[in-house]
């Protein structure tokens, strides 16, 4: 059985630089898990690692394909264990690396994305209810029959609102209740799942700090560039935090100072969600970086933890 290292966290937490630390001293690859990082020129508002910072480690699944593509778990998983494979058989180490919790969990539940069936008939239904009555009207029905879902799900994710609405119609049962009884079956490695954490507020804060950091290393003109490319609100690469709030400035529907705001909020409250998300894995094992002083010693810290249970 393989090993898999993974670490993971919420936003803005330090995953880049640590994780670099760890794959130097490990020989390591790193394969991201970032639902934004995978396309292609959007690089400051995903905080795309650059070419220098990866100080030479191997990084996959980073740039894969163009912002009007779809994408989701079951693609990724698919990748990410061709990735994995390709890794060792270098007699390299592999890295998971990221902070969507759902690319990972592709990884270590073994989901099997083929299992629950399609109904194209009632899909389109509901997307003609959301063009007619709004996304809030179709994501108000999941209230009924799947409040985990309701209150896990915005409106603006349309396509997984319609999905778990897909998945009760077809089973009866939630798409969390389907996932836990019917998509866990044995996992090909031993997990080995490192999450960060740090205090709520120093969190936060380097969370508004970043989106200030942003905006001054150009994040409004690559947002216009984007449009003018045409790459549109509709589009599930331009719903990303920080890409739809400046879509809307540029499209008059609010003022800057309102973009930076909501952006700077829905990061926030993304990373709260992380942490809820990645807190219900048993299998976590959590450090707080407020009791390191600096990265090499959270990393040699996680060396030394993966040694001793290894």
């Amino acid at each position: 059985m393989q090993n898999l290292f993974i670490l993971a966290g919420p936003t803005a937490v330090g995953k880049t630089d640590i994780s670099i630390e760890i794959a130097k001293k490990l020989d390591g690859e790193i394969i991201s898990a970032d639902s934004m990082q995978i396309y292609k020129y959007m690089n400051i508002g995903s905080a795309k690692i650059t070419k220098e910072e990866m100080q030479g480690v191997p990084h996959h699944l980073i740039d894969i394909i163009e912002p009007n593509r779809s994408f989701n778990a079951s693609k990724y998983k698919k990748l990410a264990v061709k990735s994995i494979d390709e890794i060792y058989k270098r007699n390299r180490f592999p890295m998971v690396v990221g902070g969507t919790g759902l690319y990972i969990n592709s990884l270590i539940f073994n989901y099997n994305f083929t299992d629950a069936q399609v109904d194209k008939g009632y899909r389109e239904y509901l997307q003609k209810l959301a063009r007619e009555q709004g996304k809030e009207y179709v994501h108000s029905l999941l209230k009924e029959v799947d409040m985990s879902s309701y209150e896990k799900l915005y409106p603006n994710d349309l396509k997984r609102v319609i999905r778990a609405l897909e998945v009760y119609k077809l089973t009866g049962k939630t798409i969390s209740e389907f996932n836990h009884q019917n998509h866990l079956y044995q996992i090909p490695y031993r997990i080995y799942y490192f999450v960060l954490t740090m205090d709520r507020a120093k969190l936060y804060q380097r969370i508004n700090n970043r989106v200030d950091i942003m905006l001054e290393k150009g994040l409004i003109d690559e947002v216009d560039k984007l449009k003018s490319m045409g790459y549109t609100s509709d589009m599930q690469s331009m719903k990303g935090i920080g890409y739809k709030e400046i879509l809307s400035y540029l499209e008059n529907k609010i003022s800057l100072d309102e973009a930076i705001y909501l952006v700077k909020k829905g990061s926030r409250n993304y990373a709260k969600r992380q942490l809820t998300w990645f807190r219900k894995d048993k299998r976590v094992i959590w450090v707080n970086e407020d009791n390191f002083n600096c990265y090499g010693e959270i990393a040699h810290h996680i060396i030394n933890v993966l040694k001793t249970i290894q």
